[in-house]
C-alpha cells in the first residue's frame, strides 16, 4: 500500500469577492452571456466561469473590484442584476 487515503478531494476554487479559496461547492460559478454575468448553479453553461460566495456581501466586493471582467476575460463592464437577484432569492432560502 502507498500510503495514500482513499478520500475524495473535493476540487477548490477562489471567490473573486473575498479572494478566499473554498471548496467549488460551495461556491457559485458565474459566467458571461453578452453583457451580463449569470448564475450556472450546475455548472453546466459553456465558456469561461469565475466562482462567488453566493452572498452579497461577496458580490458586492467582486462588483466594487471590477472582478467580473477581469475573471472572465471580457472587455468592459458587465450588468450583474440577475446575478444579484439570483443571490438575494436563494440567502433568502
Amino acid at each position: 500500500m502507498s500510503g495514500r487515503t482513499r478520500a475524495r478531494v473535493c476540487p477548490e476554487r477562489t471567490c473573486v469577492g473575498c479572494r478566499e479559496r473554498a471548496a467549488k461547492t460551495d461556491l457559485l460559478r458565474i459566467v458571461a452571456i453578452e453583457d451580463a454575468c449569470v448564475p450556472d448553479p450546475r455548472g453546466t453553461l459553456p465558456g469561461r466561469g469565475a466562482y462567488v460566495h453566493p452572498v452579497p456581501v461577496c458580490l458586492d466586493l467582486a462588483v466594487r473590484r471590477r472582478a467580473f471582467p477581469r475573471a472572465l476575460r471580457v472587455p468592459g463592464p458587465l450588468d450583474v442584476k440577475v446575478l444579484r437577484q439570483y443571490v438575494e432569492q436563494t440567502e433568502r432560502c
